[in-house]
């Protein structure tokens, strides 16, 4: 069934589970690829390059933002971030659909970005963004307090961090709810559905 290929944009405040419904999307839409970022930061882990970041050196990422690569990119404590243009084309050009996972302003920069493209621009025709909202910051407190994993002071700067990303939630397309998270992901294959023409 062909469908219309999407430049999906999803962000969220931390512990909101954008992640989950992404992973979700995923497994289900074969035809939707995952964003995967550059980086200039060395590999954490068991982080692969080319599967959780492309991992260039300063020299290079400093090339392709001269080269005009990037859709956005960041500098963040001394290390690069961005998204390459291309292979966001090459997947649309296949008739598939891309998502990407980002912070707020990337967002805005990436919005800010398709807006510019001619009208006929493949990023511009499937730009759509969707912004992963708490049902309230009550519950998101106890999300994060209940995975154990944070410190009271890093709880405490998430909430903060939250609010001035909730702050900006109205600037996107679409927002979605994570109040349960069986009827968010539906409401989001929903979206992806009549976005698409899958319906």
């Amino acid at each position: 069934m062909k469908t219309k290929p999407l430049f999906i944009v999803m962000s969220a405040p931390s512990g909101c589970g954008k992640s989950t419904l992404i992973d979700m999307l995923l497994q289900e839409y074969h035809d939707i690829v995952y964003s995967i970022s550059c980086t200039t930061r060395e590999p954490r882990g068991e982080e692969e390059d080319g599967i959780d970041y492309h991992f260039k050196t300063k020299e290079r990422f400093e090339e392709l933002i001269a080269e005009d690569a990037f859709i956005e990119y960041a500098k963040v404590h001394d290390n690069y971030y961005g998204t390459l243009k291309a292979p966001i084309e090459e997947v649309l050009a296949e008739g598939n659909s891309m998502i990407l996972d980002i912070d707020v302003q990337g967002a805005a920069k990436v919005r800010e970005r398709v807006r510019s493209l001619p009208d006929g621009d493949l990023l511009k025709a499937g730009y759509v963004d969707i912004f992963v909202m708490p049902p309230s910051m009550e519950e998101l407190r106890r999300r994060l307090e209940g995975r154990g994993t944070d410190s009271r002071e890093s709880i405490e700067r998430r909430l903060a961090n939250a609010e001035g990303e909730i702050a900006h939630a109205d600037e996107y397309m679409f927002k979605v709810v994570n109040d349960e998270l069986s009827v968010a992901y539906k409401r989001l294959c929903d979206l992806v559905d009549a976005l698409s023409g899958r319906m």
